[in-house]
């Protein structure tokens, strides 16, 4: 696994303008393995070059795939398209500009002081990243994020904002305008202003599709400002449009740098050799650690406190993404990659015992960045630093799976700005979409979180029948429920359950030792 110098120079990738590096010489391949991808590549290039150029690169959804244009309009297919991009980051860049003036304010006159953003998946996930990775330590607003439809992890935060919730400008994100979680955020957010005598509108701002219903709902009422969100920008490859932007600007992060970084990447991205273009790298190296069918997982340790979030929208962009059934001549295959992790060094104490020697069903990735941050390098040990430590253990662990035969890769950041963190997330976004065409599958449709909500909806509807059933002149047993409301009685068993936790019209008679004799009325 160690090889020698002129082979990690081979498969060592670096750009001067970035700053970034890319060593993939410790996953148990050859520079004649890795030359075997030139081919599958050079289809995936193609592909993206028409994705990137309009087609329709979603044909479950029959929708085009733009999110490279959000850093570089000149590259939309229309130039209705470039403008209204171009239009929407220049109508945030000016809200968010009067909000930190305090030219927009509380309808009581005080200034904004924080931000209370409420989304879910690729609505937060992105946003929160940014915050963690880019937000100054003290910045204009600060922002907390509703990302869950949990009632007490909801009251617990908006009991935490307390005497602020007056000067809070909420956020609520969501593509469809009709997302359960988000909508029920923004309720709880309003019934808490309520009870304060106060109402939404004067302090909510809204990103969604144009004539969604919370788009409909936010002009109806008067909300202060309204961004779109396009259907060829899925939710997961979103941090660059309005999603990112509103929050990060009202924080202070420097967005456009941002989008400059990821440009900067996607430019390096398009070359169409995989010597030399940092996500084929990527996506070669994920296809032969994986054995191109997810046999392996993908461990993301990331050496900085500020990256902590990283895995957790890795796991959204390559799950969601590559996470597939069926290939897109409808086979069934089963695809995709398990991502977990968290940062490095801290959690390594937790899993890298296993990881070293235990079942050996994953590939590394680890994540280093040079310049240890502004902060004073004090030392610990005579010319030896805090940051000397953590470069250390990041190097110290990888050599010592290499030892065991466990497969890494090492991705180096030049620093922690805007533009280092848009070229991370542009480098895995790519590598995602060749990825997606060496496995043909369709990496931008989310079928299976479909089913999901489904689902979901089921099981609301269910517990309103039970409710119904169970106003009747005597309690009933599960079963009887069930087969009242004309359910599984395995499925009205918890819902019952839930039920009589929570509402208190629900009552319970019976042995507790005993939940399965238990019977159930409605008061």
């Amino acid at each position: 696994m160690t090889g020698d110098w002129e082979r990690f120079r081979g498969m060592f990738w670096f750009d001067a303008g970035l700053g970034v590096s890319l060593d993939v010489s410790r996953l148990g391949w050859s520079p004649a393995e890795l030359d075997a991808f030139a081919g599958p590549l050079s289809r995936a290039f193609a592909a993206m070059e028409e994705l990137e150029a309009g087609a329709v690169a979603n044909p479950d959804e029959g929708r085009r795939v733009g999110h490279y244009w959000l850093r570089d309009p000149d590259r939309a297919p229309t130039p209705e398209i470039a403008r209204e991009i171009r239009e929407t980051l220049e109508a945030v860049e000016g809200f968010a500009g009067r909000v930190l003036r305090g030219e927009i304010a509380t309808e009581a006159g005080p200034p904004f002081a924080r931000v209370l953003h409420c989304g879910i998946g690729g609505s937060a996930l992105g946003p929160q990243f940014l915050s963690r990775a880019l937000a100054p330590v003290h910045p204009p607003l600060a922002v907390d994020f509703l990302d869950n439809t949990d009632p007490d992890g909801t009251g617990r935060l908006l009991e935490r904002i307390g005497a602020d919730l007056p000067r809070t400008l909420v956020v609520v994100v969501s593509k469809s305008g009709g997302t359960p979680e988000t909508r029920n955020a923004a309720e709880a957010v309003r019934a808490a202003l309520r009870a304060r005598g106060l109402t939404l509108p004067p302090r909510a701002v809204a990103v969604t599709g144009a004539g969604s219903a919370l788009d409909r709902r936010a002009r109806e009422e008067g909300w202060l400002a309204r961004f779109p969100m396009w259907d060829y920008v899925g939710g997961r490859t979103s941090v660059c449009s309005a999603v990112g932007a509103v929050p990060a600007l009202l924080q202070g992060i420097p967005f456009r740098e941002l989008l400059a970084g990821a440009r900067a990447m996607d430019a390096l991205t398009r070359v169409p050799d995989p010597q030399r273009n940092p996500a084929a790298l990527l996506a070669a190296a994920w296809h032969f650690a994986t054995n191109g069918k997810g046999e392996r997982d993908m461990v993301v340790l990331p050496y900085r406190d500020r990256l902590e979030l990283f895995s957790r929208y890795l796991q959204q962009l390559v799950m969601e993404s590559l996470g597939k059934e069926r290939d897109l001549a409808g086979n069934v295959v089963h695809q995709g990659i398990t991502v977990y992790g968290n940062k490095g060094s801290t959690d390594q104490h937790a899993y890298v015992q296993q990881l070293r020697d235990g079942v050996p069903n994953f590939f590394v990735t680890f994540l280093e960045v040079l310049d240890d941050g502004p902060h004073p390098r004090t030392e610990v040990e005579p010319g030896i630093t805090a940051g000397d430590y953590l470069h250390g253990f990041l190097y110290g662990t990888r050599q010592a799976l290499a030892e065991a035969g466990r497969p890494s890769l090492v991705l180096t950041l030049p620093d922690l700005s805007a533009r280092s963190v848009g070229a991370l997330l542009a480098l895995f976004e790519r590598a995602v979409g060749l990825y997606a065409v060496l496995v043909n599958v369709n990496a931008y449709h989310q079928p299976g979180v479909e089913a999901g909500k489904r689902a979901a909806a089921g099981i609301l509807g269910l517990k309103a029948r039970l409710l119904d059933v169970l106003a009747g002149a005597e309690p009933l047993t599960v079963e009887e429920a069930a087969a009242a409301a004309g359910a599984d009685p395995e499925l009205a068993f918890p819902c019952l359950r839930h039920l009589a936790a929570n509402h208190p019209e629900v009552t319970v008679e019976g042995d507790p030792a005993d939940p399965f004799g238990l019977r159930y009325r409605r008061k």
